[in-house]
């Protein structure tokens, strides 16, 4: 097998880990997805890796697939046409990335490497599903991969309230933060509403001015996030009425975010754990949802006569023409076929390739295959758990532009 092209570099900039010498895996930030994705190697080479584990696996099964997966590029670090400073920054990278021991808790996942040592470049990624294991050297990051995954994970906040107080909870890629009491966006304070003097006025009246002030301010404090992006949806802890009543005071746009409600007392010291396991009953349920109206919506394009493609071989024609907008793939599908590396083409079956006449590869699943492809090529990827028609489908997808007639 060949090493990987090395692009011709740019001037670059260099770019201070995040992580420190240990190498332990961490979830994307905004900071480190910045770090990697706007990271250049200049003269220097960077090395992306992708470890994919689909399920528990052994110490020794992944470090066996780690090593497997450098030794394709370790001819490149004795390459003589790299300039010597290039081949050491690659040679500590492999270094670098064989000293990571610790695999364990990562169950399922993919474990990403982005490395440069000469450039002060390590950081770790664990995404939360699968991906094709993967070895690159260029003069950035692939990146690819990794976005492709982050742009159908949805960031969550959780929020626990009542009439007196708010507190906040963050969820993205299966990590729980403890985001600490809700901030009123003008004071920077957290938004408690003070009781002090309700009783000894005796005023109900008083005690629902306080109650509907602290709803304006939290109402202020979460349209302000997520008017920054700073996440997806949004779910609401209490007790029913308080929950309600709360939900009035949201912006109409903000409500449309709202993914569901818990019940738990807020006067109660509340853990993360009882917090996550409801967050992730209304996630998923959300993102069960989600996933029936895409495929509704792709199956009502397609009886149209729009921009769709329907089953695996029409879909596998799209992808051999890079005309895959976004593709709709049932969760566990796998299907053998064939690919040809030269010109793309993928099929169910061919020994020779109809655009380029060359030999084909046998693969045992095409899916996969084309689920790459369309990566590469910038498009979206929705692994589809719902109960629609794509379990008889298997793959559909939404296209760039018409197709022409299959060979």
């Amino acid at each position: 097998m060949s090493s990987p092209p090395i692009a011709t570099p740019r001037a670059g900039t260099r770019a201070v880990s995040e992580l420190g010498s240990r190498g332990e895996g961490r979830v994307l930030s905004a900071r480190t997805v910045e770090c990697v994705v706007r990271f250049h190697g200049g003269e220097l080479p960077v090395l992306s890796v992708y470890v994919g584990l689909s399920g528990p696996e052994t110490h020794a099964a992944v470090r066996t697939k780690v090593d497997s997966l450098l030794h394709r590029v370790r001819p490149t670090a004795d390459d003589h046409a790299l300039a010597h400073e290039a081949r050491l920054s690659l040679r500590e990278d492999m270094a670098r990335i064989g000293d990571v021991t610790s695999y364990d808790y990562l169950r399922r996942g993919t474990r990403c490497f982005f490395c440069c040592s000469g450039a002060d470049l390590f950081e770790i990624v664990d995404l939360p599903r699968p991906v094709r294991d993967r070895v690159v050297i260029d003069a950035t990051p692939w990146v690819r991969p990794m976005l492709a995954v982050l742009d159908e994970s949805l960031r969550c906040c959780a929020v626990v309230l009542d009439s007196e107080s708010a507190h906040q909870w963050e969820l993205y890629l299966g990590q729980l933060r403890d985001a600490g009491p809700l901030r009123d966006p003008s004071s920077g304070k957290p938004a408690y509403a003070s009781s002090y003097g309700v009783s000894e006025r005796g005023g109900d009246k008083h005690a629902e001015e306080l109650q509907q002030r602290h709803f304006r301010h939290l109402a202020e404090a979460l349209d302000r996030l997520f008017r920054a992006d700073r996440y997806d949806l949004l779910m609401l802890g209490g007790h029913d009425h308080e929950l309600a009543r709360f939900v009035e005071f949201l912006p109409r746009a903000l409500r449309k975010r709202v993914a569901g409600t818990f019940p738990v007392d807020p006067k109660k010291k509340i853990s993360s754990r009882v917090v996550r396991e409801h967050v992730e009953v209304l996630l998923d349920r959300h993102e069960l949802e989600e996933q029936q109206q895409s495929v509704a919506a792709v199956l009502e394009i397609a009886t149209t006569g729009g921009l769709a493609a329907l089953g695996l071989e029409r879909c596998l024609w799209a992808g051999s023409l890079d005309a895959v907008q976004a593709l709709l793939v049932q969760d566990g599908a796998v299907v053998a076929g064939v690919v040809c590396d030269q010109s793309r083409w993928f099929a169910l079956s061919g020994e020779s390739c109809p655009l380029c006449g060359r030999r084909t590869r046998h693969t045992s699943d095409v899916i996969d295959e084309l689920i790459e492809a369309v990566i590469d090529e910038g498009g979206s990827i929705h692994l589809v758990r719902a109960d629609t028609e794509l379990e008889e489908l298997l793959v559909a997808a939404s296209l760039r532009f018409p197709l022409p007639p299959m060979p």
